[in-house]
């Protein structure tokens, strides 16, 4: 009787509590002086309600980040709730300006020139295999937008064509086992969502089922080859069955140092 009912309110928490909990998590990463709010995975309507998504943009804009990323996956059923998740995600804004990419679930659902749409509209500037120039002097940064690994849309050298060598580059790709590839580039940071930190997450085991792409790097902050940082968030939303367990949304607010 004991062990049901504590597995019953195990159940009750995963369910109802922690899906809700957004977490706030501050990430200190040896680059150049930056601070960029990264939001990921909001996965609108299925099953993640727009106001969840509201709070989560709402919690990282109390942080005012002078550059925020978005790492795709903004719906998992329809394009056309893209415009919830656009209008959740409209408060957004940074000095360096808001971009983003797009994520498997957002190419699954077809009409992506429809999601793309919707953010943009709302002020967010999508990179599909393209970079940008952050700044100016010696604190230019690139931001380096991917298209989608999963579904073979990912051109890293057409994204890298205007960015010199000895730039600092930071990518924004979904899926994170992808990071091999940007330490054979020499990219310094990326960024990425697609695997929710498994959503579950047991103690002495870990999460039992990560997604493809997901494996390497499934959470938090990693080295790939010798110079290269992957950071991968747990994401706002989730997929169902719509539960997590000892592995809260998150809201990612990362501060770039120029110390070694």
């Amino acid at each position: 009787m004991v062990v049901a009912g504590a597995g019953g309110l195990t159940g009750l928490y995963a369910w109802n509590v922690e899906p809700n909990t957004l977490v706030v998590e501050t990430v200190p990463v040896p680059l150049n002086g930056l601070t960029i709010g990264f939001l990921s995975d909001f996965h609108v309507n299925a099953p993640v309600p727009p106001a969840h998504i509201a709070r989560a943009a709402q919690m990282l804009m109390t942080h005012a980040p002078d550059l925020i990323l978005l790492g795709g996956d903004y719906v998992t059923r329809s394009a056309s709730d893209a415009r919830d998740c656009a209008d959740a995600l409209a408060q957004l804004a940074a000095p360096l300006g808001v971009f983003a990419i797009l994520g498997n679930h957002d190419y699954w659902v077809g009409h992506t020139d429809q999601i793309v749409a919707q953010l943009t509209r709302v002020g967010i500037r999508m990179l599909q295999n393209e970079s940008v120039a952050i700044g100016a002097g010696n604190d230019r940064i690139y931001v380096i937008g991917l298209d989608d690994v999963w579904e073979k849309h990912v051109d890293l050298d057409r994204a890298l064509a205007m960015v010199p060598d000895e730039a600092c580059k930071i990518v924004i790709v979904h899926e994170p086992d992808f990071g091999d590839e940007s330490a054979r580039q020499g990219i310094d940071l990326q960024l990425s969502g697609h695997s929710h930190g498994g959503q579950v997450r047991l103690p002495y085991i870990g999460a039992p089922i990560l997604p493809y792409l997901g494996r390497q790097y499934p959470m938090g902050l990693q080295r790939a080859g010798a110079s290269t940082w992957v950071y991968t968030t747990r994401g706002v939303g989730m997929i169902s069955p719509g539960v997590r367990f000892n592995c809260p949304p998150e809201i990612t607010f990362l501060k770039l140092q120029t110390s070694a």
